[in-house]
């Protein structure tokens, strides 16, 4: 059977005690079994079927069957073990207390855990030991792992590292602190006096563990007295461990005091203290070893944490394991102790083969090696004399800190490490990408073909292969049976966390939550998840022009910020955006003042830019058309032949506190769309306290919905050079404080030849601006057609306080001649069932013989109110114009039943706008 399916939990489950079941030893045997029941909702006594190991808990049977909605049996295990036990998949094993399996080399039993089976623990205080001379054969397979969890993960409650206590292994191989004469009995960290270990017996077998998942363990006893995930006690080379999990574990993954047992196929995950920790001579053997400090860069140390002895460390028998094919990659938690690779230390050695050492740019160093006071550091001996050897591994800590060298009490350093390392056969430093998300090596991974044949040149225990790491490329061992890899759930699956591939973990930005640095050019889809920050590095590029293309997905609730004006977002031609966020998680793009709660300011960052292959009629009459954008690097081009090009998805998203001068008449628009085609979706969008434009199109035929361009210090919209795109519902706000402001509509098509073709010609309906009483080198203003643009505007209202500017202005020419009067007249421009109100209602064209007003209201139809109060109610429309039904021109278009953006009883800005208060 498999887990995930059968124990989904509701989260309404109570906490659940373990009353009624004693500690103390006890046997497990027939005269002592209470039977599994058929109904365990009953209070009363269970009716008996079979006989299982423990003591039924119908309390705790009862709680689990009702929040699973099943009958399902939990027995409990407390006291010890005497007499050879199986714990099958009949029933939840829950620990109470210190559950051991022997005593110390007296009524050994072996403990048997089928595959599928699940024993969790309560709290920190509940924990299994296997004693010397016992067992434990806990054989899961690929599709049913055994599974050692806590009691919340059973019942469906919030997990985390150290709400049980783990799993010990006591064997009688060798440590250095036995004695030199007579028995060794070592006392255990973490476990209750009387658990103890070592002995003469390096092949000792403590039984197998394969196919095993551990969480959520991890209990500090007392200072320095922890529980790990599983603690190997002088544990021998006869006992079998593979395909082994530890995860989220409060105190080491694993740790081993002495002995020789060896492991293949490990995963240490999300780890809070040191992955592997070993000492005292532990001489084992590892292959495939698989280490991931926590995606969110929470609790870390090191990768490895290796000892010999503290006071002698040239004790004998000296620490030396033999590990290949090591994957570590760390995260850049920093606190008391911090997120590091390799640190060894105390007189230990090493042999370490085909080997990665990595993390994010922010994490400690790759590789440590312990110094001394005197400068007498044994370790370092131990590297000088090849007891510390490293072979075919890469050194790969992004933060230039791949070595921290041992030092004297004076700081000389005893030893260069980087030269050191490169000295040995095949190891490398290196910062070029290797592994992708998943830890396995990226196509074309230098790591692929660079490991040697350990089978051959080291020990047969190893297999052999030719790549360094944990993992090839083809085949991910780890799928199917851990954790966070398609398996080891109980209730929960792993959650998704840390930085995706593609982007780089820096420090929170907050001090605590997960930030992810985006920069350079994305050439591969990339998704941006949610739950974490996203810092934009310099201009970040999506594609290449038309080449290498990409689609960038933004997931709802996500928050990407730029730190300074020359960080900003661009979608070249070819590529899209998928920024698809909800009422309820808008997608943010703003600045990192914003983030960490500062005060925020327009221009604190670039803004948004998507280039397409949409008609400009800057584009030449024949040929391909490449038109630089203003405000971006050079290369950022757009233009063509095709007017439903899509550049992917804009909704629910707010640009804030975006627009920078790169150079005078050079900026940044809060969003610029380039050439931009009616393929591409943006709806519920919006723009605000930019230092440029809110938006601007330059051609194109783009189509926007429920747009809001608020506190904008220049023109709210911008078009030029043909554009000829579609909007409804449009509510342009300027600043309430009054600050600096320009105009609601800025629309040209062209400069130099204002009949140029394709004409600027847009259709817009529902539109609100209201302006602001700004007096600078700019005013705050309404709508200004100018430069031959054209347009059809419909249910449109133009508003602001006393002292506004004007409302409506149409561009003269000095020679009387205004292309733009020109479209007035023949209806190029035209403006229907609108209202004006505002103190300066109309700005007539200089040089030419044309009154605004009169087009406005008789040629027109127009109205004319006496101020703002009569027209709106904060944004909500008030006037009573009959709006034309604009679905009956175009199917793009909605049939509204007022004329400007809003309504009162349809506030379509509730709940994802900011700065409409």
């Amino acid at each position: 059977m498999k887990l995930s399916g059968l124990f989904k939990v509701s989260l309404v489950a109570t906490a659940i005690s373990l009353a009624g079941c004693g500690g103390g030893d006890i046997n497990i045997n027939v005269e002592e079994t209470v039977e599994q029941p058929t109904t365990p909702t009953n209070p009363t006594t269970p009716p008996t079927t079979e006989e299982l190991p423990g003591v039924y808990s119908q309390s705790l049977s009862n709680e689990v069957s009702a929040v699973l909605g099943r009958d399902v049996t939990v027995q409990v295990l407390s006291g010890v073990i005497t007499e050879d036990t199986t714990l099958s998949t009949d029933a939840f094993w829950a620990l109470d207390g210190a559950v051991f399996v022997g005593n110390d080399k007296a009524d050994s039993a072996t403990l048997t855990i089928e595959p599928g089976a699940v024993v969790f623990g309560n709290n920190g205080s509940d924990y299994l030991v296997v004693s010397r001379d016992s067992k434990i054969e806990a054989t899961g397979t690929k599709n049913d792992p055994i599974i050692f969890t806590s009691k919340q993960d059973v019942i469906g409650e919030e997990t985390s590292a150290g709400q049980w206590g783990g799993m010990v292994l006591l064997g009688n191989g060798i440590s250095n602190k036995c004695p030199a004469e007579g028995d060794c009995a070592l006392q255990v960290e973490g476990v209750e006096s009387g658990a103890v270990f070592g002995g003469t017996d390096n092949t000792d077998s403590s039984g197998t563990l394969k196919y095993v998942v551990v969480k959520n363990a991890g209990y500090e006893i007392a200072p320095d007295n922890e529980l790990n995930g599983i603690t190997f006690g002088a544990v021998g080379s006869g006992t079998t461990v593979e395909y082994l999990q530890v995860h989220n574990n409060s105190d080491d993954g694993v740790e081993f005091f002495g002995g020789a047992v060896n492991l293949k196929h490990v995963v240490l995950t999300s780890i809070d203290d040191d992955s592997i920790d070993w000492d005292n001579g532990y001489q084992g053997k590892m292959q495939f070893v698989y280490v991931e400090q926590d995606p969110d860069s929470t609790d870390a140390n090191r990768g490895i944490e290796a000892d010999n002895d503290g006071s002698t460390p040239s004790k004998e028998p000296k620490s030396l394991p033999i590990i290949s094919n090591l994957t570590i990659i760390g995260n850049n938690f920093d606190g008391e102790d911090d997120a590091e690779g390799i640190y060894l230390r105390e007189g230990t050695g090493l042999h370490l083969y085909n080997s990665v050492i990595t993390g994010s740019d922010e994490m400690g160093e790759c590789l440590e090696i312990e110094g001394a006071e005197d400068g007498a550091s044994e370790t370092v001996n131990n590297a000088n004399d090849g007891t510390i050897l490293m072979q075919n591994t890469f050194m790969s800590c992004t933060n230039g800190e791949n070595f921290k060298n041992p030092v004297d009490g004076s700081g000389n350093s005893l030893l260069e490490l980087e030269t050191w390392f490169t000295a040995q056969s095949g190891n490398v430093i290196n910062d070029k990408p290797m592994l992708g998300a998943n830890g396995q090596p990226i196509a074309g991974s230098p790591l692929l073909g660079a490991g040697q044949d350990v089978a051959n040149t080291v020990d047969a225990f190893f297999d052999t292969v030719d790549f360094v790491g944990a993992l090839n490329d083809s085949d991910d061992w780890r799928e199917g049976w851990a954790f966070g890899y398609g398996g080891g759930e109980v209730t929960a699956p792993a959650a998704v966390a840390g930085c995706p591939s593609g982007t780089t973990s820096i420090s929170p930005v907050d001090g605590s939550t997960t930030t992810c640095e985006v920069s350079g050019r994305i050439t591969a889809d990339l998704t941006l998840t949610a739950g974490n920050y996203y810092a934009l590095s310099g201009a970040v590029f999506v594609g290449e022009d038309n080449a290498d293309s990409a689609t960038l997905t933004i997931e709802p609730g996500v928050t990407v910020y730029g730190r300074t004006g020359d960080d900003y977002l661009v979608i070249s031609r070819g590529s899209k955006i998928n920024a698809n966020g909800t009422k309820d998680e808008p997608i943010s793009f703003t600045s990192s003042q914003d983030v960490m709660g500062g005060t925020t300011a327009a221009g604190q960052w670039g803004g948004l830019v998507l280039l397409g292959n949409a008609p400009s009629n800057k584009c030449p009459a024949e040929g391909d058309c490449a038109l630089q954008v203003e405000g971006v690097e050079s290369g950022a081009v757009f233009g063509g032949t095709d007017t439903t090009d899509n550049s992917g998805t804009l909704r629910y998203v707010r640009v804030m506190n975006g627009g920078y001068e790169i150079a005078p008449d050079n900026e940044l628009n809060g969003i610029t769309f380039g050439g931009v085609g009616s393929g591409t979706t943006v709806e519920y969008v919006q723009v605000h306290q930019n230092a440029d434009d809110g938006v601007e199109f330059f051609g194109g035929n783009v189509q926007a919905k429920y747009l809001v361009l608020t506190s904008i210090q220049d023109d709210s919209i911008d078009w030029d050079n043909g554009f000829q795109g579609k909007m409804q519902h449009i509510l342009v706000k300027q600043a309430a404080d009054n600050s600096d402001a320009n105009r609601g509509i800025e629309a040209d098509n062209d400069g130099s030849s204002p009949s140029k073709t394709p004409k600027s010609n847009p259709t817009i309906a529902n539109l609100t601006i209201i302006g602001n009483t700004f007096k600078g080198e700019d005013d705050g203003e309404g709508m200004y057609f100018r430069e031959g643009t054209g347009a059809q505007i419909y249910n449109a209202i133009v508003t602001g306080p006393e002292g506004m500017g004007e409302c409506l202005e149409i561009e003269g020419a000095a020679s009387g001649e205004s292309e733009t009067v020109k479209n007035a007249q023949d209806g190029t421009l035209m403006i229907k069932s609108s209202v004006i109100a505002c103190s300066e209602n109309f700005k007539d064209p200089s040089g030419v013989d044309f009154s605004v007003e009169n087009w406005w209201t008789n040629t027109l139809g127009n109205l004319v109110a006496t101020g703002q109060t009569q027209v709106v109610n904060g944004i909500f429309t008030i006037d009573t114009t009959t709006a034309t039904d604009v679905k009956a021109i175009d199917g793009f278009f909605d049939t509204t039943t007022h004329i400007g953006a809003v309504s009162a009883d349809n506030n379509w800005t509730e709940g994802w706008t900011v700065g409409l208060e």
